[in-house]
């Protein structure tokens, strides 16, 4: 009986050592194991099973990228100006056995690889050259790490500068030139603006004085078409007039004609039209020669009644 209490303790113990040495390697991580303190092998994703008491898992190793934030370090500048600059690195482990056997300490490693790196580039370069190149700083910085930590098995994907902080002093100056310049460029958008407003109120005005020539033009010509239109209908008025009296004249004479007048009768009508003629402004008259004998006529009828006229009394 006491036999198989301690089959049973044993077997028991057994499964435990054996479900204690399973091991599940996750996504994107390796582990790396030794076997009696030497390196063994690089287990990635999936199900191991690792010999107790012999193998161990010596590292565990992410594979994704990773962010460090690296504090300010003091650099100095090519004019002597000493900055605050903290820069941010992007890394990945690519081989997790150099990762782990390739440095001791690996971040403090790229720290302090960062630092010098970027003391030697900033040195070679004066303050303004500084804060207008992150980008080229960024890129030698990225370069000269990556092939330092490549040792490593670790892979610099990039580097920024986070902060660059010069010192207080040069940021017054600095504040005062920025306010300096937004002040100018203020001035000239104000100035930008009065001309184009200036300018559309000159159009404006144009546009107006366009319209009114415009509209006294056309004012002008409907005035100048309706003059036209009076005179050509007083024209026409005229002409009908005297076409009316022409028609009248005409059918008076054809009248006249028609009714076959003797020649006293249209004696008589001369001398009518003759007085009519003459009760006019006119200075001078021309008279026909057939009026004259007409008004001889009438003067010898004249005397002759006044000769008859006067016999009675004689006679008396």
């Amino acid at each position: 009986m006491e036999w198989l209490i301690a089959v049973i303790v044993i077997l028991v113990l057994l499964i435990i050592v054996i479900i204690a040495n399973i091991k599940i390697v996750p996504q994107a991580s390796a582990y790396v194991v030794e076997r009696l303190g030497a390196y063994r092998a690089t287990w990635t994703t999936g199900l191991h099973l690792k010999i107790p008491f012999i193998e161990r898992v010596a590292k565990r190793v992410s594979l994704k990228e990773q962010v460090v934030d690296f504090p300010p370090q003091p650099v100095i500048t090519k004019d002597n100006v000493t900055m605050q600059i903290d820069t941010v690195v992007f890394y990945q482990i690519t081989d997790p056995k150099l990762f782990t056997y390739g440095v001791e300490r690996p971040l403090s490693a790229i720290e302090n690889l960062t630092a010098t790196t970027l003391r030697n580039i900033i040195g070679e370069m004066e303050l303004d050259h500084t804060l207008t190149s992150r980008d080229t700083i960024n890129a030698k910085i990225r370069v000269i790490l990556d092939e330092a930590t490549d040792s490593w098995g670790i892979k610099v994907n990039r580097v920024e500068l986070k902060n660059i902080l010069p010192p207080r002093e040069i940021q017054d100056a600095m504040e005062k030139q920025m306010k300096a310049e937004r002040e100018r460029r203020e001035a000239i958008l104000r100035a930008e603006g009065e001309k184009k407003s200036r300018v559309l109120v000159a159009e404006g005005e144009k546009e107006s004085m366009i319209l009114e020539a415009e509209a006294e033009k056309q004012a002008a010509i409907l005035k100048a078409d309706a003059v036209k239109e009076a005179k050509i209908r007083e024209a026409e008025g005229e002409a009908k007039a005297i076409e009316t009296v022409q028609r009248a004249v005409a059918d008076g004479i054809v009248m006249l004609n028609e009714a076959n007048p003797q020649q006293n009768v249209l004696t008589i009508k001369s001398l009518d039209a003759f007085a009519k003629a003459a009760d006019g402004k006119a200075t001078k008259i021309i008279i026909p020669s057939q009026i004259q004998s007409i008004a001889g006529l009438a003067a010898s009828l004249k005397e002759i009644v006044s000769d008859d006229a006067a016999k009675p009394d004689a006679v008396k």
